[in-house]
């Protein structure tokens, strides 16, 4: 579909690539790996064709339309998160003007017959065709879906762009590449700013696409779960698997054993014809012999060994220094942003030595209690540090936090103090930071190279406990596992906020959930958190499945009141002439009466909201797979359901009025 053809690009007098070849098949699902500067982002930049070539060309057929997620993307402000998705739709809005117009033409003419009233009719329906294979009248319903999977919440959609942060805006910006449904997907590093839930529904949205997809990605796990195929980039030249990243390795590994045992091979042949040739090179009885052996070996094709890039960072944390048993406490804790909470009446406790993980949503508040405890941030409540506590953080805007125009040495020179001042070239060497390279200004680096220079910042001090903010953001596989073994040794206590499950896998020892503005904990790795996610999740719908069954109601309308129930059990007859007691007593059960309906009322209505936000997850579910999108029938049910839901929500607004002013009586 697209071919890569003999492809060179050259940057500052050197060959990136030199004379690449490959092909970009319907149905492909590649992952491009190589080391940071390999030259990825760049190849997705050649395709595109915002990079162009120094030689060869890139061949893409009519008709093929490109999706591109760059690694980086500015977003305009003035829009809410709804109208700026909606915005990808450009193009079946200008075929709706068209539709508007045409309409309007033919409304007007009688000349049935003509050649040109029937020409009107063919680019009406031609029109219509396109509007519907661009969504339709589905648009907004299937960007609701989209935004959802990808973590925006119902009250987000109004929300301004501006309000949100960067890797917000990249969410929002990969919502409209995917609501384009291009013929293929380029995506540079898609997970960077989603949360696992919402990588895991990317992985299912792309595994079923029925275009192709070509994406650079960091995180294995979500490699070997999208991916079919790998091309590896390496020192300029390509090489291409038919198989997935972990299988890939392997293969990888088994091909240079070959070539390894078949070049070492030939060597041992060369080397026994050369010394037969000089023994016998001036015998004439072996003459014959000789030249047959001299001819077999200008005639060899002489087999080589391809060159591996075995470059790599190698560190260790410096020893921590001994802190007390307590190291962070938290005790009420609460933390807003004006009248948003984020986290309420929060109580946690870390000790020395302990390795925990800080996951869940985007926005629910692992960045911000972080901060706190490192005291960026202000608070309601108790945190306190324990003894001797010294921190070092690394933030996943680090970006933001280094200055741009200075040099890679300056950089970390600027840090250092005293004995450290001599080390700053061993570690920036550590750091893959060599020769030229230190001179290079901090705005030229790759986004890895940052990453890679702010986490050299942290060796510069002891520190007894880390922080940690997405640290394997924009880190090459190959690094990431280095950093990985590093904090695996380091003897501190270490707080990690990340959603890359192959990293945090036997790294973090206890898992803290955020969700809901509280703090759960997991007495185990990331893996038994994933599985007890799941169980839990199961558990919450068999409850609810349990308390509609319980219910008895198949379906409601939504129209009905509750005053409707309330005065029928108010405007009863009026009860004979007693005595004050049992009047009282009365009174009493009748009030406890209605008071049960009421009660049962707003029971009812919960368990039926409950049972229709069930129904549309199940259809969110669906509607997020490729084969459903040209299903009306699901979007139609997909508004019911919203339709219902509102008038389920209203119902219960009302019906708990009705019990609390009853209760209150």
């Amino acid at each position: 579909m697209i071919a890569i053809n003999n492809v060179t690009v050259t940057f500052s007098g050197n060959d990136l690539f030199q004379d690449i070849s490959f092909v970009i098949n319907p149905k492909d699902r590649i992952g491009l790996t190589g080391k940071n500067g390999a030259g990825k982002s760049t190849l997705l930049k050649t395709i595109v064709g915002i990079q162009p070539v120094d030689k060869g060309s890139v061949t893409i057929p009519n008709g093929v339309t490109i999706g591109y997620l760059p690694q980086q993307m500015e977003l305009p402000e003035g829009r809410t998160v709804m109208e700026e998705a909606l915005t990808c739709f450009e193009d079946a809005k200008r075929l709706e003007e068209e539709i508007n117009n045409l309409s309007a033409q033919i409304a007007t003419r009688t000349d049935y017959e003509s050649e040109s009233y029937m020409s009107l009719i063919h680019r009406m329906t031609e029109a219509t065709e396109r509007l519907e294979l661009l969504g339709g009248s589905k648009r907004e319903a299937e960007t609701e879906v989209v935004l959802k999977g990808l973590g925006f919440r119902q009250t987000d959609f109004t929300r301004q762009t501006s309000e949100f942060s960067g890797g917000w805006k990249m969410r929002i910006i990969l919502a409209k590449v995917i609501l384009r449904k291009p013929n293929v997907f380029l995506l540079d590093e898609p997970t960077n700013h989603l949360d696992i839930e919402s990588i895991q529904w990317l992985e299912d949205f792309l595994k079923d696409y029925p275009g192709a997809v070509v994406l650079i990605s960091h995180d294995r796990t979500f490699l070997d779960n999208v991916t079919r195929r790998t091309i590896e980039i390496s020192l300029g030249k390509i090489y291409d698997y038919n198989a997935p990243y972990t299988k890939y390795l392997e293969l990888r590994k088994e091909r240079r054993q070959q070539q390894i045992a078949a070049y070492e091979n030939q060597q041992k042949i060369i080397k026994d014809t050369e010394d037969f040739i000089e023994k016998f090179r001036y015998k004439p009885t072996k003459s014959n012999q000789v030249q047959s052996r001299i001819k077999m070996l200008d005639k060899m094709e002489r087999l080589s060994v391809d060159l591996e890039d075995n470059s790599s960072i190698h560190f260790k944390f410096p020893p921590a220094p001994r802190s007390g048993q307590i190291v962070v406490k938290a005790t009420h804790f609460t933390k807003a942003f004006g009248e948003k909470v984020i986290l309420k009446d929060i109580d946690f406790q870390l000790e020395r030595g302990e390795k925990v993980a800080f996951v869940g949503r985007n926005g629910e508040g692992k960045t911000t209690f972080s901060r706190c405890i490192i005291g960026q941030l202000p608070y309601d409540g108790e945190l306190k540090l324990g003894y001797n506590v010294s921190i070092g953080y690394y933030a996943q805007n680090q970006d933001e936090l280094l200055d741009l125009n200075k040099t890679v040495f300056q950089t970390l020179d600027d840090i250092a103090t005293g004995d450290m001042r001599t080390k700053v070239r061993d570690i920036l060497g550590a750091f893959l930071f060599g020769g030229e390279d230190i001179e290079k200004k901090v705005k030229v680096l790759s986004g890895g190279e940052r990453a890679r220079l702010e986490m050299a910042k942290l060796l510069f001090e002891p520190y007894s406990l880390l922080v940690l903010d997405e640290p394997t953001n924009h880190l090459d596989i190959r690094s990431k596992e280095i950093l990985k073994q590093a904090l695996l040794k380091y003897d501190g206590t270490l707080i990690l906020v990340s959603h890359d499950r192959d990293f945090l896998h036997g790294l973090a020892d206890t898992v803290y959930e955020f969700r809901d503005q509280k703090i759960k904990q997991y007495k185990g790795d990331i893996t038994y958190f994933l599985e007890k996610l799941k169980l839990q999740n199961m558990k919450e719908f068999e409850l609810q499945k349990s308390n509609n069954n319980v219910d008895g109601r198949s379906s409601r309308d939504g129209a009905r009141t509750v005053s409707a129930s309330a005065s029928s059990t108010t405007d009863a007859p009026a009860a004979p002439q007693m005595s004050s007691s049992k009047e009282d007593y009365l009174q009493r059960k009748e009030r406890e009466r209605i008071l049960r309906k009421l009660k049962s009322n707003v029971e009812k209505s919960e368990a039926r909201i409950a049972e229709l936000e069930a129904q549309q997850e199940e259809l969110q579910q669906k509607l997020s797979l490729p084969e459903n999108q040209t299903d009306m029938s699901l979007f139609e049910q997909y508004e019911e359901l919203k339709i219902q839901l509102e008038k389920e929500m209203a119902y219960w607004e009302d019906a708990t009025m009705q019990y609390e002013e009853a209760e209150g009586k």
